[in-house]
């Protein structure tokens, strides 16, 4: 007998049986439908948000097409209800965005397993893996933490200084060489001051042990890492986010590879020249005591185990400083009164018109007060990282009247925390940090987080930005090329101006020496 069609069913009756199940798969579709706008809404509560959400995506398109209008958004809503916080969905999950200064430190100073997990980003765990310096809690995390503090000691803080110093150096005189052959045309400074903190990231972090093809791969896997981070969350061949995932695996591994050779010197008693070198000086000693007494050998002592430690430093560091350095230009060059003073604090300390060639070394950093405060009012002004995103672990109450549902995302603001609590807080003032009351500043001043989690290396960024607007301004004559709307905010993850930081750029006539005079420190 000759079979009709597939499964003995020809054309017409399989079309039959597709219309006759084509009300009941609506249906379907229709009863998820609604059981997912009845879910939002029973965790939405009493809070300000969308009354309908899109399936599945929510607001996603919306917020990756236009982050910060998506964001204001939020905020405004937040502002506008007097409640502090706001909702929303976005690819399946249910986020409460927290505005409130108070609400945001009750989220930062409750990171435990039955409370919020601290996740860096809201797919942050399919990025990272799940064995991470943020995902980490109690002792775990405060052991790790005690092991990587004699990486920002005031002598390893003094060896970075100097390793900073070379790098910025030598990109401001490309910078400078960019800019005069560009004949007059304004440059971008984003992508140039994110290969410079690039550089100074992989200098200060791995030191020698990257070589030239490792730093160019390097340099291609985190700019796939930071597409990704940008890109709707799907995990599939092709996709921005599986090569982001893909090359945060290549990241670890080379950075693994640094840490067994820093391991292979330090043995041999040299002296540390970068992070991973004084990490590890540390860590042999401790393997070495424990084996010494037959105790435990160290948790997080492995190859592995510290190269993806290495990365969330250089995650840290990388695109929070490019944007501190951006809106650092910018607003020196909208602020000459607060430029000018910087310029002859910088000539008092170095006992020059200009920078001399001589190295800066940390104690003319220290005494750098007033560019200090000018680098943290940027910081504060423009926190590059808005938001520190949480989950709820467990069903949590952050008011009386409102319980975070568990697996909600949750999203303090560091940026709205930064316009509260400070006096004329939309003016960009550097001088409120000698007269603003200082607790005041530390409850509000966010922007590298707080409680048990807060930023390990925050000592290390404001001096990367007091060097970097003390040789710039040193050594650059600079002019923003203003256009209509140039300096709005863009996320790129971190905030920047909208126009890529569009400058004119030419050396200053006070500067008498070739940046080449430092190679040697």
């Amino acid at each position: 007998m000759e079979s009709s069609g597939w499964l003995g069913l020809d054309g017409a009756s399989i079309s039959s049986a597709v219309a006759a199940a084509g009300p009941y798969l609506l249906c379907a579709v229709a009863l998820v439908v609604l059981l997912e706008q009845l879910s939002y809404l029973r965790k939405k509560g009493p809070l300000p948000g969308p009354t309908f959400v899109v399936p599945f995506l929510g607001s996603a398109l919306p917020m990756i097409l236009n982050p910060t209008r998506f964001w204001d958004r939020q905020a405004a809503l937040a502002r506008a209800s007097g409640l502090g916080v706001s909702a929303n969905f976005l690819v399946g999950r249910f986020i409460v965005f927290v505005r409130s200064t108070e609400l945001s430190h009750k989220v930062f100073a409750n990171v435990r397993p039955d409370a919020f997990h601290l996740i860096g980003h809201p797919f942050g765990k399919r990025l990272f893996g799940d064995h991470n310096l943020i995902y980490m809690f109690d002792e775990q995390h405060k052991d790790l933490r005690r092991r990587i503090a004699p990486n920002f000691t005031p002598r390893a803080l003094s060896t970075y200084v100097a390793v900073q110093q070379r790098v910025i150096i030598t990109h401001l005189q490309k910078w400078l060489d960019q800019a005069s052959a560009s004949k007059s045309q304004p440059i971008a400074l984003r992508l140039l001051c994110r290969d410079l903190n690039l550089e100074t990231s992989q200098t200060v972090f791995a030191g020698p042990y990257l070589t030239a093809s490792a730093r160019q791969q390097f340099n291609r896997d985190y700019n796939l890492f930071n597409v990704g981070l940008m890109a709707i969350p799907f995990d599939l061949p092709g996709f921005a986010f599986r090569r982001a995932r893909l090359a945060v695996s290549r990241l670890v591994h080379t950075l693994s590879g640094c840490v067994a050779q820093s391991k292979e010197r330090m043995r041999t008693g040299a002296e540390p020249t970068c992070l991973v070198d004084f990490w590890m000086q540390d860590t042999l000693r401790e393997i070495e005591e424990a084996a010494a007494s037959g105790a435990q050998r160290p948790l997080e002592s492995g190859d592995v185990e510290i190269g993806g430690h290495l990365f969330d430093f250089l995650f840290a560091a990388q695109d929070a400083s490019t944007s501190s350095l951006l809106w650092a230009v910018t607003l020196l060059d909208a602020h000459p009164d607060v430029l000018a003073r910087v310029r002859a604090e910088v000539a008092a300390v170095l006992g020059a018109p200009g920078w001399s060639g001589q190295p800066i070394t940390a104690e003319q950093l220290r005494e750098m007060r007033y560019t200090e405060a000018v680098a943290r009012e940027v910081v504060r002004f423009r926190p590059p990282a808005t938001m520190v995103p949480h989950i709820a672990g467990e069903a949590f109450p952050l008011t009386d009247w409102y319980t975070v549902p568990k697996g909600a995302i949750v999203f303090p603001s560091a940026y709205e925390s930064s316009f509260q609590g400070f006096a004329a807080a939309e003016r960009f003032h550097p001088d409120r940090f000698f007269s603003e009351d200082r607790e005041m500043q530390k409850r509000h001043f966010l922007a590298f987080g707080a409680g048990p989690h807060q930023c390990v290396g925050q000592r290390y960024a404001i001096n990367h930005l007091v060097l970097f607007i003390a040789l710039f301004t040193s050594l650059v004559d600079f002019r923003r090329h203003r256009t209509p709307g140039c300096d709005d905010i863009a996320y790129v993850p971190t905030i920047v101006p909208k126009d890529d930081g569009l400058v004119h750029l030419a050396k200053r006539t006070c500067d008498r020496v070739s940046p080449s005079s430092t190679s040697s420190t």
